[in-house]
């Protein structure tokens, strides 16, 4: 089962968060010959998405990065999303590692 983690970005803004994965022993897991993905959408049934630029950033590490441009981020209307992160393995093996929502804060500056 994924971890749940809930997101707030505002409107307009560069958003970077990075994520660490770790193993049932609390350790880092390593994360070579995985790539990851990630997209938010406004419901779990909808097929219009936003993707996160998802790195996985020092494999060793078990870090990932998830990045929106602020062009991206103002294109967004503001509310509630949902959104996931996936591991992909060298053998196409898919695991959800993360979950939740994210909040959109509207900008007042245009």
């Amino acid at each position: 089962m994924a971890n749940v983690s809930n997101l707030a970005i505002d409107q307009g803004t560069t958003f970077s968060v990075t994520i660490t994965v770790t193993d049932d022993t609390g350790s880092a897991r390593n994360l070579t010959n995985y790539t990851a993905r990630s997209q938010m959408r406004r419901s779990y049934y909808t097929s219009a998405n936003t993707a996160f630029t998802a790195n996985i950033s020092n494999p060793t590490d078990g870090t990932i990065s998830l990045n929106l441009t602020n062009n991206q981020t103002s294109a967004l209307k503001a509310g509630r999303y949902v959104y996931d992160v996936e591991l992909v393995s060298n053998t196409s093996t898919v695991e959800r590692i993360v979950e939740g929502i994210v909040t959109i804060y509207p900008e007042a500056t245009k």
